[in-house]
């Protein structure tokens, strides 16, 4: 470990943090996996950030007791939106400007989510293929808020936030909606406000359907304007042959949309938004192990009633996988990394 970086252990060693880090994954084994893997620079950004992260590498200041004049250092956050350790002013920021913006209602909580088999040309194509996903997504909701057949008839408020992650850091695309329970519509008096009704939204067949339609219209859009790339595993879509196997592939599924249990209010609501907003793809606390070049971490196996699992990768795939979710979008790398997206 760098001299300049072991400062890190020794001060917050004082305070109550983890065994493990995944700073310490990448401080130990980042080296190696730089020299034997090509990272476009928005990685190689991240993985210094998150190894410098509260360190005298970032600067700091000291804080001293009132009482016995001790002292300690106190060193500078790297601020990452990847970072573990560094999302919690953000985030309480972020809610406070949604709190203002809640609605006395109930809320409803839907998640839709792309095929596994657009992984591929997701991972080289991120910016693009996000941006379809939440323009899809918005024109779903929106279109069934405004049928009035659907009980409303009006303009739908709501929250989306993106995941590309699963428990096990695979890469797995979907869109976490929050929903105001109502439209704004227009009457005789001007707008006024229509409630939807306490348990039900939408029919979830009938979303996915919908939205499973336009996704697949404007990623056509895309194709026939040359805004997709086709490196690596995604080449074989880049024909016209492949490119349409694709399409008859996505067609041929029934897309995933899941509706939750509506919340009972805004609080609910904001208690919801602090676990899923600005949240990174694992936390330094389900970090069980790190020793000879194996990573066990814990996670839910969704399949099993959410039963508490531990899994162990080698140290190599661990960093392959958090990057996999590790993007921005403005400089989204436009790469496929090696081995497995699902």
């Amino acid at each position: 470990m760098p001299p300049e970086l072991t400062s890190r252990v020794a001060v917050e060693g004082v305070a109550k943090r983890p065994q493990w880090e995944v700073a310490d994954i990448f401080l130990e084994y980042g080296p190696a996996y730089r020299q034997a893997h090509p990272l476009p620079l928005p990685h190689l950004q991240v993985m210094h950030a998150i190894e410098v992260c509260r360190t005298s590498y970032l600067g700091g200041h000291l804080e001293q007791c009132d009482s016995c004049d001790y002292q300690r250092p106190v060193y500078n956050s790297c601020r990452n939106r990847h970072c573990p350790k560094c999302q919690a002013l953000t985030k309480a920021r972020w809610l406070a400007a949604r709190q203002r913006e809640l609605l006395p209602v109930g809320y409803f909580h839907s998640v839709f989510t792309l095929p596994h088999e657009i992984n591929p040309l997701a991972l080289a194509n991120q910016k693009v293929v996000y941006d379809l996903l939440f323009r899809s997504v918005s024109e779903t909701l929106q279109e069934f808020g405004a049928d009035p057949k659907h009980g409303l008839g009006g303009k739908l408020g709501f929250t989306a936030i993106l995941h590309t992650w699963d428990q096990k850091l695979l890469y797995h695309v979907h869109l976490h909606c929050l929903i105001a329970g109502g439209a704004l519509c227009h009457n005789s008096d001007g707008q006024g406000w229509t409630g939807a009704r306490p348990n039900f939204l939408f029919p979830v067949k009938a979303l996915s359907r919908v939205f499973r339609g336009k996704f697949i219209h404007y990623l056509q859009k895309a194709f026939l304007a040359s805004k997709l790339f086709f490196p690596g595993k995604a080449g074989p879509l880049g024909t016209q042959q492949g490119f349409s196997n694709l399409i008859k592939t996505l067609w041929s599924k029934e897309w995933v949309v899941y509706a939750k249990q509506p919340f009972a209010g805004p609080k609910q609501v904001l208690d919801y938004l602090g676990r899923y907003t600005h949240r990174v793809a694992i936390s330094n606390h389900r970090l069980k192990k790190v020793e000879d070049g194996w990573v066990t971490f814990s996670y839910r196996d969704r399949k099993n009633g959410g039963k508490l699992k531990a899994m162990t990768l080698r140290a190599e795939e661990f960093i392959r996988r958090f990057l996999l979710h590790a993007w921005d979008r403005h400089h989204c790398p436009a790469i496929l990394l090696d081995g497995e997206t699902n």
